[in-house]
């Protein structure tokens, strides 16, 4: 999904900002001929997303480095596992370390959270969607961080669907004319989703031909009871609100997808670290 030129790009905004002119303290204590060979380590249990964006960062920096993958993105790496051993000139390698951990770190987060949300939802039918609560310049990483751990992705930008939100209900005056009047120019392949807080906008979103619905902030009885009026004509998105503890409950209910912007927003950096290999 991610577009190589994309990366390469981050990679030398990333690299950039993080080295500036020089990299001061290795430029003055390593000595230019230096040579090492580090490991990459885990060190606690996680999904790896991103390690071939790490490997990018020290290709483009020190272009002469051996680098050897031992895990791939989606790969779920223990306690202690060796994910990537790298290999090159001391000065290049330590220089572009942080940007590659930087990169690895949150990207695995995410896709380490998604996944617990994930395992969340077996047995039930429904499957977990993030959102556009991403950082900004990051989007396409972060999703893809969250596909790996095992989400759908939701709308990529905006230009990507048609999502008819309470703002622009109040605008245009109700959703049958919200819908309407999108109906009239939108795309053939794209849907119209309408967003939902009460249940009588799920009636008013089902007669006028909304193509899915997104069920925000509703409890689990208002849930329950929107599903069974949708009767599986189009499907159900339920968000707001939703975390580790209330997401089972929320699939319980029968809905389709279920949104959490937390997978994105809220994750915390796994733990990885740069060893040096020591030969005896």
């Amino acid at each position: 999904m991610i577009d190589r030129l994309q990366i390469q790009a981050f990679v030398e905004a990333a690299l950039a900002e993080d080295i500036g002119f020089c990299d001061l303290t290795t430029e003055l204590v390593i000595p230019a001929h230096a040579t090492a060979e580090f490991a990459i380590n885990a060190r606690h249990a996680m999904v790896i997303a991103g390690i071939d964006i790490a490997a990018a960062v020290f290709r483009r920096y020190v272009p002469e480095c051996e680098i050897r993958l031992e895990v791939a993105d989606g790969a779920r790496a223990d306690r202690g596992q060796v994910l990537a051993r790298v290999t090159g000139p001391a000065r290049g390698l330590l220089s572009a370390e942080r940007t590659a951990l930087n990169i690895l770190q949150h990207l695995s987060g995410i896709a380490t959270l998604t996944a617990q949300y994930v395992d969340k939802l077996a047995g039930t039918r429904a499957v977990l969607l993030d959102t556009r609560k991403t950082t900004p310049g990051l989007r396409i990483l972060e999703k893809h961080a969250a596909q790996v751990g095992g989400a759908k992705n939701h709308r990529l930008g905006l230009a990507d669907g048609v999502m008819i939100k309470d703002n622009h209900i109040a605008v245009c005056g109700s959703i049958r004319a919200a819908v309407a009047q999108a109906k009239k120019g939108i795309p053939v392949l794209t849907k119209v989703e309408v967003e939902a807080d009460r249940l009588d906008q799920v009636a008013e979103a089902l007669e006028a031909g909304a193509d899915m619905i997104l069920l925000d902030n509703m409890s689990l009885d208002m849930l329950r009871e929107a599903v069974r009026m949708a009767a599986g004509r189009v499907p159900l998105e339920a968000s707001g609100g939703v975390n580790l503890d209330t997401i089972r409950g929320i699939a319980e209910t029968g809905v389709d997808y279920i949104s959490v912007g937390r997978i994105t927003q809220s994750a915390p950096a796994v733990d990885i670290g740069l060893d040096e290999v020591i030969r005896v």
